[in-house]
């Protein structure tokens, strides 16, 4: 088997990408736009030892999960991976992807995986649009999206995930800009005006937001893209971006209004946020209230938990489970970004989530140790971005020990891989539920519940040494006890520092060897605390011995 040879199989998996797999003669080939049960003919384009890639010729036989996309431009824009797959087999195809993913990435050999929450209604659902802009090889203005992998501009004005609206806008603004010769920008130049359209819209409010970035610092002709814009109903903002840099990046750093305000208002449930041009805001807003409710879920919150949430952002999660805790903090190293989250924390009056930039690792021990263990997490969230956590982030929550952790990702690769350290390091992986945030495309947002590993609670069990009738006599039993001694590598020094590091305060070297006594341990690792023992002293707390017996659970000496 080689290039371009042509090849009938049968689709029998999907790949994480959405690609096709099937197999013939002992290799396995990907075929974009191929389904499972598709029985197809294929034109092999790469080849290596054991897999290749084909190209789809014909569709010899359809699955029985195949539908028909109602958007023409499915296969050349290549943003809807998988519309060609029936809803249903979409919702699995995610769960699946999830529980593969913690399976082969995490080691995880039978995790929980709850099937995926899907949508209603999984068209028109994006709040945010960026439509790039630029002409077509006979030179005519366009603007859409970039064809899969590449910077060519397919001409699409009404995207079908995107609102309803966002094509008259568009196309008021392409005419109004032929009209008055407003140029649009050339990548491979670095010349021209307008490069990109971002539209922004409040799914409960109806406001919208149109953001012109250009290259430049003035927006030529403004008054008159403001004229055929500002009636629209739910007009609510008109700003434009600067970016003069050369590259990918849509947003530059500064912005400034043309109209109305800078920033429109959305709702997720009750609370209300502000978002401008560079907000980071979930672009499913129904569904964004499904996963939020599943972390709020997870998180188990009966109005007496310290939570912190490490990657705030604005602070849409802060906010929502303000409303059931004790208190909150976010984090999160972007300025604005926490500006953005006070603001939302002001506009909704809570007072009890409480905002700081930063590094999380950084951030978090350090406000407790400052302020003890009224700042201490009983539960930690985290959302982070496709990257996942930072090995020194996940390191530092496993050193705090929180009850619970809820992690939310957009990434299920990255979040097995985390769920893997966490779980080496002092959790249980307790459920995993996909949410359906991104229909029709392959992404799939996961929340997760990982448990401390510290036991809830204790059962008593009677033990019965010997064989038959014989039973080995109670004081035989006491002996073998007073003989058991924990591991050796189990020094004070480490108990210290692992109740320093949970509790926020220190315990003399001589409450360890008073509560080990009192429990019948032997004391052999640290001589001089027997001595101290002897002397005058004050007796630990019922705190400080809880502490310690904690503590020697944790490390397995009783």
């Amino acid at each position: 088997m080689k290039k371009d040879d042509i090849v009938t199989l049968t689709i029998d998996d999907i790949g994480t990408n959405g690609e096709g797999i099937g197999r013939t003669e002992g290799i396995t080939l990907f075929i974009k736009d191929a389904l499972p049960g598709d029985m197809v003919r294929a034109k092999i384009m790469k080849m290596k030892k054991t897999y290749g890639y084909a190209r789809l010729m014909e569709i010899l036989k359809e699955s029985t999960m195949r539908t028909t996309p109602p958007c023409p431009e499915h296969k050349r824009c290549g943003g809807c991976q998988i519309q060609a797959l029936s809803y249903g087999s979409q919702l699995k195809f995610k769960e699946n992807k999830v529980r593969n993913n913690l399976k082969h990435i995490g080691g995880f050999e039978n995790p929980k995986v709850l099937p995926t929450l899907g949508m209603q209604e999984p068209y028109r659902y994006r709040n945010k649009a960026q439509f790039p802009v630029g002409y077509d090889k006979e030179g005519n203005l366009v603007a859409g999206f970039f064809a899969s992998r590449t910077h060519n501009i397919i001409p699409v004005q009404d995207c079908l995930l995107g609102k309803e609206g966002n094509g008259r806008i568009l196309s008021l603004i392409l005419d109004t800009m032929k009209s008055y010769g407003v140029s649009a920008y050339d990548e491979k130049t670095g010349k021209g005006c307008v490069r990109h359209i971002l539209i922004r819209y409040g799914e409960k409010t109806g406001e919208w937001m149109v953001c012109f970035v250009i290259n430049g610092k003035k927006l030529p002709h403004a008054e008159s893209f403001i004229e055929v814009l500002k009636d629209l109903p739910g007009m609510t903002s008109i700003t434009v971006n600067i970016n003069e840099t050369r590259g990918n990046v849509i947003l530059g750093e500064e912005t400034y209004t043309l109209y109305g305000q800078g920033y429109i208002t959305d709702y997720i449930g009750t609370i209300s946020f502000q978002i401008s041009p560079q907000s980071f805001y979930q672009v499913n807003p129904v569904q964004t209230e499904v996963l939020y409710n599943k972390a709020l879920e997870y998180a188990k919150l009966t109005g007496e938990e310290t939570v912190w949430d490490l990657y705030c952002g604005i602070g849409t999660i802060s906010l929502f489970l303000a409303q059931k805790a004790k208190k909150v903090y976010g984090v999160e190293i972007v300025p604005q970004a926490i500006a953005d989250a006070k603001e939302n924390a002001l506009r909704n009056h809570i007072s009890n989530a409480e905002f700081f930039v930063g590094k999380a690792e950084e951030v978090y021990p350090a406000y407790c140790a400052a302020h003890s263990e009224e700042a201490r997490a009983e539960v930690i969230v985290v959302d982070p971005p496709r990257k996942g956590c930072e090995e020194s982030l996940l390191a530092m929550m496993c050193e705090m020990a929180p009850q619970r952790i809820v992690y939310v990702s957009c990434d299920s690769a990255t979040l097995a891989r985390d769920l893997k350290y966490l779980c080496s390091h002092g959790y249980d992986l307790v459920e995993v539920q996909p949410v359906d945030q991104f229909g029709h495309t392959v992404h799939v947002e996961t929340v997760v519940l990982l448990s401390h590993k510290k036991a809830d609670s204790y059962i008593h069990i009677d033990v019965e040494f010997g064989e038959g009738e014989g039973k080995i006599p109670v004081d035989s039993i006491a002996k073998r006890a007073e003989a058991y001694k924990p591991k050796e590598k189990v020094t004070y020094k480490m108990i210290k520092e692992y109740i320093e590091a949970k509790y926020g305060f220190k315990v003399h070297t001589a409450y360890i060897a008073e509560v080990k006594r009192n429990l019948g341990l032997p004391m052999y690792d640290a001589p001089n605390a027997v001595e101290e023992l002897k002397q005058p002293r004050k007796h630990p707390t019922p705190e400080k011995v809880e502490a310690i017996k904690d503590a020697l659970r944790y490390f397995a000496v009783i």
